[in-house]
């Protein structure tokens, strides 16, 4: 019986102060996959000292209270474990894989580094060059620059969602490990904490592993993060970034759509599908790169949050066919606004969504993930069996609804970076 059949099964416990555990047998393989997360996103970095976040990230695992970083890295070089931390803009996340047989000793050694980092001061200026090499790295890319403007252009005003995760060269400079310290303690709290457990251990025997690891901890709960209400685009935006030294120039197009708790998100997850991300890139891939031969890539992706979260349109192309893709995108986008999607296109993405969860419940790692996003939105325990139905569900007319709703090109928002130089008086200062 497949995964989607049978459905999962996890176990969730809330500890007295606060921190949540899910726990998820498997018995594929004789691993555990842990995910630990605070909510101490980028979104919680003052204005002043942006990317602090992400220099956390980069400094928790050097240094714990009871373990310098050179035991840490034995401790996990030793058992084949890789720690990753990642940031978005709500939560950091440490997570690892490891042997079944490891899996104490490795939710113990997690835990220390969440807990009680030191942030050495040996370490400080090493992770801040590499952070500011990787700023540099991304102000290089076109790609990368065309995203990050467009978010600044669709969240403005200091908006969590438009600031940079990585923050600048100058805000990276300006922080201190005093600020990393105090980063830690007023964000990283058992309150709200997820801790996710999947694998080759008993249900009961990990809860029991988690509360031992993090149960006692007591620390006053992290501020909540501030979302400003979004006001509606009322005209269309467009940057120009010249970088006339690359060969590709990179378009980003999108607009804010809707939180994860909305009605129209699964009607917009499936009209996604359609157009840029089913196949080869949907309909935005088969027009732009297929049949007009234009972009070295075109698709569409889409991202539903606490807040109002993007739809975003992305095409890689070269530098004498940045106009006519931008008017392909605009053409595509008019066209499934004022038309809607076919009953054959609703039925393959519904297919493509529903038949996609098994494999993507396939792997530890993939049920973790899974786990973690239910738990983060409120989506409820049994969210895997009741999905498929609720995709099933969406109408022609929801889909249509929900598209009217949220796109329109005369209120798009469209970065171009790369050697392509302002070529309207509408454009905005590439400064902005």
């Amino acid at each position: 019986m497949s995964t989607l059949v049978q459905g999962l099964a996890p176990a969730r416990a809330r500890f007295s102060n606060g921190a949540v555990v899910l726990a998820e047998q498997t018995a594929t393989h004789p691993a555990v996959t842990m995910l630990v997360a605070a909510r101490a996103g980028s979104g919680h970095d003052p204005a002043h000292r942006l990317g602090l976040a992400h220099f956390v990230s980069k400094m928790i695992d050097r240094g714990t209270a009871h373990l310098n970083g050179e035991q840490i890295a034995e401790a996990l070089d030793g058992r084949g474990v890789t720690l990753n931390s990642s940031v978005g803009r709500h939560l950091l996340t440490l997570g690892c894989t490891c042997l079944a047989e490891d899996f104490d000793d490795m939710l113990a050694l997690v835990a220390d580094i969440a807990r009680h980092p030191t942030f050495p001061e040996s370490e400080v200026e090493t992770r801040r060059g590499e952070i500011i090499t990787a700023i540099r790295q991304d102000e290089d890319s076109p790609a990368t620059m065309a995203v990050e403007l467009l978010m600044g252009l669709l969240y403005p005003d200091g908006h969590p969602y438009g600031r940079r995760t990585k923050g600048t060269i100058a805000t990276v400079e300006s922080i201190t490990r005093g600020d990393l310290v105090e980063y830690h303690r007023s964000q990283f709290s058992p309150d709200g904490l997820m801790i996710v457990i999947v694998g080759d251990v008993p249900v009961t025997r990990a809860i029991a592993a988690a509360e031992r690891a993090f149960g006692d901890w007591h620390a006053p709960a992290s501020p909540a993060l501030n979302l400003p209400q979004l006001a509606r685009a009322e005209r269309r935006q467009r940057l120009v970034v010249p970088m006339m030294n690359k060969a590709q120039a990179d378009v980003a197009y999108g607009f804010t759509t809707v939180t994860r708790r909305d009605r129209d998100y699964y009607a917009l997850t499936l009209m996604n599908n359609v157009l840029g991300q089913y196949g080869l890139g949907g309909r935005l891939g088969d027009s732009i790169r297929e049949r007009q031969g234009m972009a070295y890539y075109a698709f569409s992706s889409f991202d539903g949050n606490v807040a109002e979260g993007p739809l975003v349109i992305r095409a890689g192309v070269s530098p004498e066919n940045v106009d006519r893709t931008v008017a392909s995108i605009d053409e595509e986008v008019r066209a499934i606004v004022r038309e809607g999607v076919t009953a054959s296109e609703l039925a393959d993405a519904k297919r493509y969504l529903i038949g996609s969860m098994p494999r993507n419940l396939e792997t530890n790692s993939g049920i973790a993930s899974f786990l973690h996003t239910a738990e983060f939105f409120g989506l409820g325990l049994d969210y895997d069996r009741r999905l498929p139905a609720m995709l099933d569900a969406v109408t022609l007319e929801d889909v249509h609804a929900a598209t009217r709703r949220i796109l329109d090109p005369e209120r798009a928002s469209l970065v171009i970076a790369g050697p392509y130089g302002p070529g309207s008086s509408d454009d905005m200062p590439a400064t902005q």
